[in-house]
């Protein structure tokens, strides 16, 4: 086993409490195996973290948190049970296998439970480089809100009011372990600093925001600059107009494109394919994309929001493609949904890690010249997909691009296509990236889609 361990500070007890967890969770396996179960699992979290919220200039609330917590799986065969506490006494653990047990034996068999195979177990646990925990003080975590709070109120004349700013900072441990044998530890550290403002008066009054969040305090943006830049945003969306209901090119800016993305995996996830409630049934092997367009799973990804050795079920990650060459190459799925469709495994269990998608173009403006005529989108509202059918219809607000040029807001209108068709008529990926999340892409033009105005 290749285990590399990052330098820690000597005020930081996180290896240290690591190894209590992994210590219980030995324990656990170990009484479930003799109570009578021929396999089990055991999930163990400890996750501590800071959150205040500000607005105009007063404080609202401060939250400190610490929350542990102890899940346990066993099987008795194919029949399952799972219990959990966050009561770390040795009779409430006890308990807690007892119960998983007694579950266990009174459920039906499944064909598709069971640990995954013992032999894709992951072996080598690189630093990944997600752990940068902050020691922030209330104090200074209020100063934060503070400021950005106030350099986005003093940016504008036209700020009118604040829904507020926040700033937050979280550590979480993790183990997992399995009577295979496996035993995985994770440490991860996550920040955000953030800030809603209103402007006008009335009925013209808009609200927007900005927010930056990363899993080094080094990579957050200044609180400063977050402020000014939710005040910019704001600003920029008085006064909107609707439109005439038109087919026309629509261009998602990246803090919304990736929604586009999130469809994408919902459709080609395990449990929508089993359910049969998936509009991309059966649809490995097939181009659902433009030739160029590509998206690449990057689990071992250096400081990556979702970067991790091993998936839920303890299965070695790797990177590999979802789409190429506007193929989509694989399924996700984890150990269980792949027994359900009789398929490997893909280390997806727990969801995707960091997904980077092949970009054509440069960034947002460039784009909007390309397109000439359209809607540029920089707001979604409401859950207007269907699964099943591919059908899409969601309200939006955003921009009116005239000549390429970003004209002025609009509000009060809905987006709607076949998100198939939408796939395939993806005529750009812009560079300018939104790393705020794991799925990292930049601004998505779709070719036609009909957008319904009051006009």
């Amino acid at each position: 086993m290749n285990v590399i361990s990052p330098e820690v500070s000597p005020a930081d007890d996180s290896l240290q409490r690591l190894e209590q967890l992994a210590d219980i969770s030995q324990r656990l396996l170990e009484r479930a195996k003799a109570l009578g179960a021929t396999q089990a699992e055991v999930s163990c979290s400890d996750e501590r973290g800071l959150d205040v919220n500000v607005r105009l200039g007063e404080v609202e609330t401060v939250e400190s948190t610490r929350d542990r917590g102890i899940a346990v799986t066993v099987y008795f065969g194919q029949r399952k049970g799972s219990a959990s506490t966050a009561d770390l006494r040795e009779s409430s653990l006890e308990s807690t296998v007892a119960q998983a047990c007694a579950i266990a034996r009174h459920t039906e068999d499944d064909e598709a439970a069971g640990l995954a195979e013992a032999a894709l177990m992951a072996r080598q646990f690189p630093d990944l480089d997600g752990w940068h925990p902050w020691e922030l003080s209330a104090d200074a975590a209020l100063d934060l809100a503070l400021a950005c709070e106030a350099a986005g109120r003093e940016a504008d004349t036209r700020i009118s009011n604040s829904d507020g700013a926040s700033a937050a900072t979280a550590q979480s441990l993790s183990v997992y372990a399995n009577s295979h044998g496996f035993i995985g530890r994770e440490r991860s550290s996550h920040h955000s600093i953030g800030c809603a403002l209103i402007a006008g008066q009335g009925d013209g009054m808009q609200r927007d925001g900005w927010y930056s969040s990363a899993l080094a305090r080094e990579d957050l943006e200044d609180a400063a600059s977050i402020g000014r830049r939710a005040a910019e945003r704001t600003v920029a969306r008085l006064e909107p107009r609707s439109m005439t209901t038109a087919q026309m090119p629509v261009l998602y800016s990246p803090e919304v494109a990736r929604s586009l993305i999130g469809h994408l995996l919902g459709a080609v996830s395990g449990g929508a394919l089993y359910r049969r409630a998936s509009f991309l049934l059966d649809s490995v092997g097939t181009r659902l994309f433009p030739a160029w367009f590509g998206i690449e799973e990057l689990p071992l990804l250096r400081r990556g929001l979702r970067s991790a050795a091993f998936d839920g079920d303890g299965v070695a990650t790797r990177n590999s493609a979802l789409i190429r060459d506007g193929v989509l190459e694989r399924y996700i799925l984890g150990s269980y949904s792949a027994r359900k469709l009789g398929l490997p495994t893909t280390a997806n269990a727990g969801g995707v890690h960091n997904l980077k998608v092949t970009a054509n173009a440069d960034d947002l403006v460039s784009i909007a010249r390309q397109m000439g005529n359209g809607l540029l989108v920089t707001e979604l509202m409401g859950q207007g997909v269907n699964s099943v059918t591919g059908d899409y219809s969601r309200g939006a607000g955003g921009f009116r691009v005239e000549n390429g040029e970003i004209s002025y807001p609009v509000d009060g209108i809905t987006i709607a296509g076949n998100l198939k068709e939408m796939f395939a008529s993806i005529e750009a990926v812009g560079a300018d990236i939104d790393t705020r999340s794991h799925v990292h892409t930049g601004s998505i033009l779709v070719g036609r889609m009909t957008v319904a105005g009051n006009d």
